[in-house]
C-alpha cells in the first residue's frame, strides 16, 4: 500500500458507518475497473490531463484536498447555518469522485498525457458511477459523485452533501489549474519556453518567486530547478 492510499484511508475515520467504511476501504485497496478486470495505479496518476493536477501524483493529492475541504463545508454549514449534513456521504464521495481518472490517462514521452484507449471510449464519471452501482453502494453516495461537476456533468446536484462535494471540487480545482496556469506562463515570459510539466511544489515555489525575487529569480529558478536556459529576454 502506497503513502498516498494510505492518506485516503486515514478519513476513514469520520465515516460513522461501519459498513459502508468497509466498501470504502475495500474499493481503494483493490481497485479495479471491472469492465476490464484492470488494476488502477492510484499513486501514479495525474489528477487531470492539463488544467489541474497535471501531474504525477497529482489524482491522490486532489483527492485529499477535496475530502479536506468537504469536511470544512460541512463545518460551515452546521456551525453558521445551522443546517445538517450526512458527514458520511460527503467523505465517500469526496474520496471516490475521481478515483476512474487514473485508467483513463496515459504518460506520453514528453511528460505530458493523453487519453488511454479506455478514455477514450468512456470517461471517469461513467466508470466510477459503474463502478460504485456493482459494488452497491448506496444511491445518495452514488449520486454526489455523479453531480459533482453539475452543469457540466450529467446531472445537477440534488442534495446538500453532493453540492458540499461540488463546491470543494470546484475550488480545489480552481485553486491548483489557477497556480499550474500561472506558473507556466510567468516561466514562459522569463524565458521565452513554456514548461511541459511542472509538479505543485514547483509551481507554487515558481508563483511565489516572483512575488520575492523578480523576474531574475523566475529565470534562476527555471534554470537550476527546470533545466529551462533562458532563450529571449523577457518579464521586463
Amino acid at each position: 500500500m502506497g503513502e498516498g492510499v494510505k492518506r485516503l484511508l486515514a478519513f476513514l475515520d469520520y465515516v460513522k458507518d461501519e459498513k459502508l467504511r468497509n466498501m470504502v476501504r475495500d474499493l481503494l485497496l483493490d481497485l479495479r475497473v471491472s469492465l476490464t478486470d484492470t488494476k488502477v495505479d492510484l499513486e501514479r496518476s495525474p489528477g487531470g490531463r492539463s488544467k489541474h493536477h497535471a501531474y504525477e501524483g497529482g489524482l491522490i493529492q486532489h483527492t485529499e484536498a477535496v475530502t479536506r475541504l468537504a469536511l470544512f463545508l460541512c463545518d460551515l454549514v452546521e456551525e453558521v447555518y445551522g443546517g445538517q449534513v450526512d458527514r458520511d456521504v460527503v467523505v465517500v464521495a469526496a474520496l471516490l469522485h475521481d478515483l476512474m481518472k487514473a485508467p483513463t490517462y496515459e504518460e506520453r514521452e514528453d511528460g505530458t498525457y493523453s487519453w488511454s484507449s479506455l478514455g477514450e471510449r468512456l470517461d471517469h464519471l461513467s466508470l466510477i458511477i459503474a463502478e460504485l452501482y456493482s459494488r452497491g453502494f448506496p444511491l445518495d453516495v452514488i449520486h454526489a459523485v455523479a453531480a459533482h461537476h453539475a452543469e457540466h456533468g450529467p446531472i445537477m446536484p440534488k442534495t446538500l452533501e453532493a453540492l458540499i462535494v461540488h463546491v470543494a471540487d470546484m475550488a480545489d480545482a480552481r485553486l491548483n489549474g489557477g497556480v499550474l496556469h500561472a506558473a507556466r506562463r510567468l516561466v514562459a515570459e522569463a524565458t521565452g519556453v513554456e514548461p511541459t510539466r511542472l509538479s505543485c511544489r514547483e509551481a507554487f515555489e515558481i508563483v511565489q518567486i516572483k512575488a520575492k525575487k523578480g523576474w531574475d529569480g523566475v529565470r534562476s529558478y527555471a534554470q537550476e530547478r527546470l533545466g529551462i536556459a533562458p532563450q529571449a529576454s523577457g518579464g521586463e
